[in-house]
């Protein structure tokens, strides 16, 4: 497939991945840690601290222990740098080895050894590639167009919840960062919306934070990815790939209807959120008190 300033249509949408037209996100103050986070790196367009949000119990997340990010086989040398002045870690790669192949495998500090926990996409991202690179606006329409593609967002959602190795991974997270020796975390996918978007509501509410605040910083993967996703549309249909990349508004952007969709398979299969944790992903009461006592300041 021929090469786009040098990167294949996946490293492409990886870099971009998302929408320049965003879904609104409400009013309300980004919380310090999670801007300040967004300027840490340059390689990245969705790093940023989960740090500094406010519960129910008027605790706050404690900035500087987790952090969510797209991929991160784009870290420059200063990037590498900052990674090592936070105190990363660990790293946990949600990417399939497909999506690794693609795009390359994570840039890390040296002794930073990144943990491979992939997460069926559900053949998303070989699909969507196979039709953007067949430069054929008539497959392109077959794959994406009309509602499919939020067709395809939703069931990916709610695979999030019934597939059994997805839940393994998004629980083995959830514990590792209950383990005060594993943090600071980053964990993340390849854009950081999705599979990393899900894992972000899951610890938020573990912590007790509001659901609309868990949405928000849900949503708020839009604002962030903005500029870049506008850019890579431009390139996909400079270099002739797609005729109307608007077709990927839906892969590409984060909506409160795919949050809904897994939030209403947790409730086909488990009743509640909480049920959903405890036996679908084995977060017990004393792993959430862990994760309470080690990340929440009062």
């Amino acid at each position: 497939m021929p090469s786009i300033r040098g990167a294949g249509v996946a490293a492409l949408l990886a870099a971009g991945g998302l929408l320049a037209s965003p879904v609104a996100v409400a009013a309300a103050p980004v919380p310090a840690a999670v801007a300040q986070a967004q300027d840490a790196l340059q390689g990245t367009v969705n790093f940023r601290d989960l740090g500094g949000y406010r519960t129910v119990s008027h605790a706050r997340v404690r900035p500087g222990r987790v952090f969510r990010t797209d991929a991160l086989n784009r870290t420059t040398d200063a990037d590498l740098g900052a990674l090592a002045r936070l105190g990363v870690r660990a790293v946990v790669d949600f990417r399939t080895p497909g999506e690794v192949a693609g795009d390359g495998a994570d840039r890390l500090p040296p002794g930073l050894a990144v943990t491979a926990r992939p997460i069926s996409d559900a053949g998303m991202y070989a699909a969507v590639n196979a039709a953007i690179g067949s430069k054929d606006p008539a497959k392109q329409e077959a794959v994406l167009g009309g509602v499919r593609g939020a067709e395809i967002m939703r069931a990916l959602y709610r695979t999030f919840v019934s597939d059994a190795g997805s839940r393994a991974a998004f629980g083995r997270t959830l514990r590792d960062l209950a383990d005060r020796s594993s943090t600071p975390l980053v964990f993340h996918c390849t854009s950081g919306k999705d599979r990393t978007g899900w894992m972000s509501y899951l610890l938020l509410h573990a912590l007790g934070v509001p659901d609309s605040t868990a949405r928000y910083d849900y949503l708020l993967s839009n604002q962030y990815r903005q500029d870049a996703d506008a850019a890579t549309r431009a390139q996909l249909k400079a270099a002739g790939y797609m005729q109307d990349p608007e077709l990927l508004v839906p892969i590409q952007e984060v909506r409160p209807d795919y949050l809904d969709a897994a939030l209403d398979q947790v409730r086909r299969s488990y009743g509640t959120l909480d049920r959903y944790l405890r036996v679908g992903l084995g977060v017990d009461a004393r792993t959430q008190a862990r994760l309470r006592h080690d990340l929440l300041v009062r």
